[in-house]
């Protein structure tokens, strides 16, 4: 199974998520400690890598066909009986 590359779009807005949820994170809970950053850092980690994975992916591009209005075809299709005397 073939993984698709992210796009810019993934990448930019997991990358901000990691950063501002990092510091939102460290900034509330005022920790110090090297367990509590780690731990802060990781979830940070895992929180970007959601929201770049839930960023929707561009579609391949649809064929469209073209219909034509329902008079047009049946006027080709209706012609008139030719009557032989």
């Amino acid at each position: 199974m073939i993984m698709p590359r992210p796009t810019a779009a993934q990448l930019a807005y997991g990358s901000c998520t990691v950063i501002f949820s990092t510091l939102a994170m460290l900034l509330l809970s005022q920790t110090s400690s090297g367990v509590g950053i780690a731990v802060i850092a990781v979830s940070a980690l895992l929180l970007g890598l959601l929201v770049a994975m839930t960023v929707p992916m561009p579609k391949k591009p649809r064929v469209v066909a073209v219909r034509k209005p329902a008079g047009v075809e049946r006027q080709k299709t209706e012609e008139p009986a030719l009557t032989q005397s």
